[in-house]
């Protein structure tokens, strides 16, 4: 979890992150410098469950943030998570469950968008996204929403660092996931994903430059870290 300024929802969703847990499990917190009470919310709970580790966050905005989290994630399979979603009975089961294939390389399931209050807005993000698998489809439009995503260690060694110029991690993620190996789409709902004023990420798209730009750097990269595997392959 990347975690600044999120006082309000952040107590609800660790909690629901707990429930699930295996008491070998980790619930690795990488923490901004916040300005409100997130700090002392995270830390009271990790008091009372020793299977929350909290690490300062670099204080370079989400994506770093999650870098950070996600490089120092020590267990096989590391799940994404908000700040202010709400995990659902069974989502890591399940997520796991996909992962006995060992060509799975990132496992995303499908979540309900709703308000501040847990409201329904749109009962699937995937119906609502027209979410689809295929690199070419995730550079021209991305599916890839990192909190309903899980991946395996293998690949974060693969994906990380982050380029500096992707628009976001969890599409540049899952493009790695299908260059390397198998990616896999839950059709069931297993989180509420909460939008609300405070959003780091919104559902809206930037400008029309802005867009054409992000799509010609992520192109980039994707053929960078082709020919990147290509060598390794010829140097073996």
């Amino acid at each position: 979890m990347a975690a600044y300024n999120g006082e309000k929802y952040i107590q609800d969703q660790m909690v629901s992150i707990l429930k699930q847990l295996k008491m070998e499990d980790e619930l690795l917190i990488s923490l901004d410098f916040s300005t409100d009470h997130t700090e002392e919310i995270v830390y009271s709970l990790a008091k009372e469950d020793k299977r929350i580790h909290i690490v300062q966050g670099p204080g370079l905005g989400a994506i770093q943030n999650f870098e950070n989290a996600i490089n120092l994630a020590k267990n096989e399979i590391i799940f994404l998570a908000d700040q202010d979603d709400y995990w659902l009975p069974g989502k890591v089961d399940r997520v796991l469950k996909e992962f006995e294939d060992d060509n799975v390389k990132v496992v995303m399931h499908d979540a309900s968008i709703v308000d501040e209050n847990l409201n329904v807005l749109h009962e699937s993000f995937f119906k609502y996204r027209k979410v689809r698998l295929g690199i070419r489809e995730n550079i021209l439009k991305n599916s890839y929403m990192g909190c309903c995503m899980a991946f395996t260690q293998e690949l974060k060694n693969e994906f990380l660092p982050f380029p500096k110029r992707i628009p976001m991690h969890d599409q540049w993620i899952g493009l790695v996931g299908e260059l390397t190996g198998k990616n896999v789409l839950i059709p069931e709902v297993y989180l509420l994903y909460r939008r609300h004023e405070d959003n780091e990420t919104n559902l809206k798209h930037s400008g029309f430059s802005q867009m054409v730009k992000w799509r010609v750097d992520l192109y980039k990269e994707v053929e960078k870290f082709k020919k990147h595997r290509e060598l390794l392959k010829s140097e073996q």
